[in-house]
């Protein structure tokens, strides 16, 4: 059972960064692709980025030359860099775990296919 815990959310001004956290209980570097999605309230929870276990990495055309998900298997780290933020970037962001057992991704992970989650960290970007 791999568990989550997320950091490094807050509020920044428009065209500001901010870099996400997320701890693993274990390491993740044997099976698991991992992600980082977002939900804003009354609307679906969207994947933002992913990271595959060959290092392959899937974002959301919405980030895409924005964000840089990397992870550090040594520390059990997955972080997320938020460069060029927009108000619309404003949402509580998850990390997420996925066991693929040796298969890679050959697009953006589903989300049924994530079976861990953290319990967030919100970003806030003011105009």
């Amino acid at each position: 059972q791999v568990q989550l815990v997320e950091s490094g959310g807050g509020s920044v001004q428009s065209g500001g960064s901010l870099r996400l956290s997320c701890a693993a209980s274990e390491s993740t570097n044997h099976g698991y692709c991992m992600g980082w999605f977002r939900q804003v309230p009354g609307k679906e929870r969207e994947g933002v980025a992913a990271i595959d276990i060959d290092g392959t990495t899937f974002y959301a055309n919405s980030v895409k030359g924005r964000f840089t998900i990397s992870e550090d298997n040594a520390k059990k780290m997955v972080y997320l860099q938020m460069n060029s933020l927009k108000p619309e970037d404003t949402a509580m962001y998850y990390c997420a775990a996925a066991y693929s057992g040796g298969s890679y991704y050959t697009r953006f992970p589903p989300e049924t296919d994530f079976g861990y989650w953290g319990q967030g960290t919100q970003v806030t970007v003011a105009s």
